[in-house]
């Protein structure tokens, strides 16, 4: 009977809690006029038996609590996922965007009647902007994925509008997100993949011969997704707008430069801003996204519609734009994202994106800088996020996979694994600037362990996760039997 009191991962079922005759809940009796089922209901839709665990509310509360306690969150405790910026969320952008008066609003409202969110959304656009050095901002894209074709999409508009159509390559390093050649392909471009130099990045010498006239696009991520800044960025995008190619941001590590650097002043043409992962917005599980494309004046033409423009009475919906790419996504994006961004940049203000991205980084390089018994191939002197490799456990038979998963019974999350590719058993590791040096400290301490039992009990490594509610799946098995993971 103790374990009723422990939240373990063989605590009971409601069914295995539930006693004869016990109530969480008084019903008022039924009106005589109806006590009979088959007046309300017909004999075909009626039950002989109700199956129902029998439980007190409390008993109730506590299950669906310690349920809760199950699951892992920014809220319960660090989340190092590199590449994903997994950032605190501060609770009054919650606050705010489940006020009825944002909340109960519906996209089909007449404009007249939804000035004040539209006012919102037209104010985060020009943040926007600002923080990227932009002309215009688009909110509409659902997803930083979705952001990438669209703004594609665009460059294809832009070279067919200058009778080039022939343009049908796009160029990305080896390092790069997987969405970047995933969207180019998507819209039927070859993907020409570019090899990162000895220092993790792009090296102008080896993009030059991959530079021709069939080149529509170059993209990439500054900093890149080795948590490196591409030094030599405005050579670079010289050296793509020469032959007559744009340039392409992806703004997924916006975190370390928000407010210090803007891609716009790099020579980028066009970016998309990650709002789930920059600007504090939810982020996990699947998102919600939501991925704002911004351009110089030259692809302005070609943004998809609807456009929201500033009139003389008030906000409304631009859709007369005959250059646009055209309709793109439902409505207007995910509006209390972008409400929640705004809240967030409008509480930090200018400099207070500076000191969030300076303290990104800060963190970030701390624990490069401390992480011993891991290597680490591109140095470690990194921007907001750092990657470190543990192919040389690989002699004790100990691989990334087995430190994540003894990080589960540490207490902490898994970092990346396996990404960037171009790493060999890469951990990737993004601290965000919301966690505190003593929660970096424990993480360190958390990896030295991992370092130490590889070293001396590889195969309690290799047996992690021991105490969380589901254990390391046989992946070969897995694989073989997928019929049964999938109910086939």
């Amino acid at each position: 009977m103790l374990d009723l009191l422990k939240n373990r991962p063989e605590s009971p079922t409601l069914f295995d809690l539930s006693v004869p005759g016990r109530s969480g809940v008084c019903l008022p009796e039924s009106d005589p006029a109806y006590e009979r089922a088959d007046d309300l209901l017909d004999l075909s839709m009626q039950r002989d038996h109700l199956c129902l665990p029998a439980v007190s509310e409390l008993e109730s509360v506590r299950h669906w609590v310690h349920l809760s306690q199950r699951n892992w969150a920014i809220d319960v405790g660090f989340y190092p996922l590199g590449s994903c910026t997994m950032k605190y969320n501060p609770k009054i952008n919650e606050e705010i965007a489940s006020n009825p008066r944002w909340a109960g609003l519906h996209p089909l409202q007449p404009d007249r009647e939804a000035q004040g969110i539209l006012a919102v959304l037209y104010e985060t656009e020009r943040m926007l902007e600002s923080i990227g050095g932009m002309a215009r901002v688009s909110l509409l894209p659902a997803a930083g994925a979705q952001a990438e074709l669209i703004g594609l999409m665009l460059v294809q508009k832009y070279h067919e509008e200058r009778g080039e159509p022939n343009r049908s390559t796009i160029i990305v390093p080896d390092s790069s997100h997987g969405t970047n050649p995933a969207s180019a392909a998507r819209l039927g471009y070859k993907v020409v993949t570019l090899r990162s130099n000895e220092s993790g990045c792009v090296d102008p010498e080896r993009l030059g011969p991959a530079l021709h006239e069939r080149v529509a696009a170059v993209m990439l991520t500054n900093p890149n997704t080795l948590g490196l800044f591409e030094r030599d960025i405005e050579t670079i995008t010289r050296m793509a707008h020469e032959t007559g190619a744009l340039c392409y941001c992806d703004g997924a590590n916006m975190n370390a430069i928000m407010g210090v650097a803007r891609p716009g002043d790099m020579g980028f043409d066009l970016m998309h801003f990650n709002l789930h992962k920059t600007f504090s917005t939810p982020h996990g599980g699947g998102g919600p996204g939501a991925g704002a494309i911004g351009v110089q004046p030259a692809l302005e033409p070609f943004l998809p519609v609807p456009l929201l423009k500033e009139g003389l009475e008030g906000y409304s919906w631009d859709y007369d734009r005959p250059r646009s790419v055209g309709a793109a996504h439902s409505f207007y994006g995910n509006v209390l994202i972008a409400l929640r961004a705004y809240v967030y940049l409008k509480m930090l203000g200018r400099d207070g994106l500076r000191d969030a991205a300076e303290k990104a980084v800060l963190n970030a390089s701390y624990l490069a800088s401390r992480i011993e018994g891991l290597e680490f191939p591109y140095g470690r002197r990194c921007m907001h996020e750092c990657v470190a490799s543990a192919k040389g456990m690989r002699k004790h038979g100990v691989r990334a996979l087995d430190i994540a998963k003894r990080l589960i019974d540490l207490g902490v999350h898994p970092c990346t694994v396996y990404f960037p590719l171009i790493v060999e058993e890469a951990l990737m590791i993004e601290p965000t600037e919301t966690e505190a040096k003593s929660r970096l400290d424990a993480f360190i301490e958390a990896l030295s362990v991992c370092v130490h039992e590889a070293n001396a009990d590889p195969g309690r490594l290799k047996n992690s996760p021991a105490h969380s509610v589901v254990r390391r799946i046989d992946e070969a098995e897995a694989v073989r039997r997928c019929d049964v993971c999938f109910g086939g």
